[in-house]
């Protein structure tokens, strides 16, 4: 019993098991995989070019900021204000240094943008060919799935199917027919044996008084006499005649 119940629930996770590696069931369930993706890659590409945004603005203020700073300093030194000047001059030092390190953030985030860009279109492109890969598999995949129906139910049709039933019953009404076909010539000939020489004798009985008249008629014989028998009954049959 415990054999039978394992061969069952072994029998079941073998089902499930061929359902879910269906390979056209896997190839659509890529093929969503990657069309996932995509919406996943933009938005990380989207951060990236934000961030790049953020730092180009930040990076036009840093230039506004020297420019401003700088005019402020010439004018100081014009106007022989130094100490305003020495102000000024820390200050654009200031900008110019954070003004650096944004340009070194903004190159790294723009490289990063563009390899992102290349990224995404060399996964895209493989997108589209695994795409165009998986759907051609599918079909190839349907195409030998209806063949393979089509084989099984030729080899049933040819195996056990109609064609030997059919040549099987044919053969047995044929033997049966041909059977009783013998029987009934076998039957009918004792009976047509029995008449056909009942006929033969008296077409031969018929023939032969015919013979003995022509010779009588032609003199080549004489007419045997009649028994006394046979008078009586030509008489009664006369007789019987001539009533009727």
């Amino acid at each position: 019993m415990w054999q039978r119940l394992t061969r069952v629930v072994r029998s079941f996770v073998g089902f499930f098991i061929s359902v879910a590696e269906d390979p056209e069931m896997i190839l659509q369930q890529n093929i969503r995989d990657m069309n996932d993706q995509v919406p996943r890659m933009n938005e990380s590409i989207a951060m990236v070019k934000a961030n790049v945004t953020l730092l180009e603005r930040e990076e036009a203020k840093y230039k506004d900021d020297v420019a401003s700073l700088t005019a402020r300093v010439k004018s100081a030194i014009q106007a022989n204000r130094d100490d305003i000047a020495g102000t000024y001059a820390a200050q654009l030092e200031q900008t110019k240094g954070a003004l650096a390190r944004n340009q070194g953030q903004l190159t790294t985030a723009r490289a990063a943008f563009d390899k992102a860009m290349a990224v995404k279109q060399a996964f895209m492109r493989e997108k589209e060919r695994k795409t165009q890969e998986a759907l051609g598999a599918i079909a190839d995949y349907r195409r030998s799935q209806w063949q393979k129906k089509v084989a099984d139910a030729m080899e049933q049709f040819q195996v056990a199917g109609i064609s030997q039933t059919h040549d099987e019953m044919v053969r047995k009404i044929e033997e049966t027919t041909a059977v009783n076909e013998a029987r009934m010539d076998m039957a009918m000939s004792n009976v047509d044996q029995q008449k056909i020489k009942i006929d033969d004798e008296a077409e031969k009985l018929q023939a032969a008084e015919l013979v003995k008249q022509f010779k009588i008629e032609m003199g080549l014989a004489s007419p045997s006499p009649a028994a006394p028998g046979s008078a009586e009954k030509t008489i009664a049959a006369k007789e019987q005649q001539r009533t009727s």
